[in-house]
């Protein structure tokens, strides 16, 4: 039997009809199963290499401290053993505790081991030496900062002492207004009203960390007002001074600062992408 033109005609319609109306399903289907995958699957290591590690700022304070500022988040940092200026690494970060003939007299721990020797080894890392001094505590199962007072790693309050890392230095006491200053003397702060270059770490309310090196010297006094006035107003929790004066050092991308060009023996690393190094 033979269809008349028009009959055929229509038939074709219909075929072309269902052609389009199945070619969008499956462009619809396509689009949301690639789309679920994206969803579960990881970003690829490409992807994160270009993430930034860190941000660096300057501030400037009312009575023109300038501030020299690393903003990165607590599982970024990484706390290393080196025996340099920390612009000399390839490593970008700023100075960390106080030291003495290569010892470290801060607190310097992560997961419960110092950086250099072993748990109560003179010099390893593992006590602020000679007296309890502010530690800034990063407790990742916990997801939360603390500056403790201590005077071994030992002594450190932790959910788990394999999940956290430990940073000594003096207590800057930032809640506690003018009554910081007998805190500090009480921790045996050195040069606390001389002008000196200083360094410090500081968090917010939301686990941000700054790593702050002052540009010029000042007293620990303009430093942490500098800080208070300056980094993210109103919203820092707590914070501690490092070693300074030509210790004081910082290395990014964007700037190097050299003290007086001296080695230092541990420093607050920042991880960042293997593409940056």
């Amino acid at each position: 039997m033979r269809l008349s033109r028009s009959a055929h005609a229509g038939k074709l319609s219909v075929s072309k009809y269902l052609l389009t109306i199945l070619l969008l399903a499956g462009f619809v289907l396509g689009t949301w199963a690639g789309l679920l995958l994206a969803a579960r699957t990881p970003k690829s290591p490409a992807v994160l290499e270009h993430e930034p590690s860190y941000r660096y700022e300057t501030y400037r304070a009312s009575d023109g401290t300038l501030l020299h500022t690393m903003r990165t988040s607590p599982d970024r940092i990484h706390l290393l053993p080196i025996a340099t200026n920390v612009t000399e690494t390839k490593e970008y970060g700023i100075n960390g505790g106080f030291f003495w003939n290569g010892d470290l007299l801060s607190i310097a721990v992560a997961d419960d081991r110092p950086l250099k020797g072993e748990p109560h080894d003179y010099g390893s890392g593992w006590s602020n030496i000679d007296m309890p001094k502010g530690t800034l505590v990063w407790d990742k199962l916990a997801g939360r900062f603390s500056v403790q007072i201590v005077e071994a790693a030992n002594q450190l309050r932790v959910s788990d002492r394999k999940q956290y890392w430990a940073q000594g230095g003096v207590s800057m006491s930032l809640p506690l207004g003018d009554q910081w200053r007998k805190q500090a003397s009480a921790e045996d702060m050195p040069l606390m009203d001389e002008r000196r270059r200083r360094s410090g770490a500081v968090y917010d309310k939301e686990g941000v960390v700054w790593l702050v090196v002052s540009d010029k010297a000042v007293t620990a006094a303009q430093f942490r007002q500098a800080i208070l006035e300056t980094v993210n107003p109103g919203k820092l929790e707590d914070g501690i001074f490092l070693d300074g004066d030509g210790s004081s050092q910082m290395r990014t991308e964007e700037v190097r600062l050299q003290g007086d060009r001296r080695a230092v023996y541990q420093m607050i690393a920042v991880i960042r992408p293997h593409s940056d190094r």
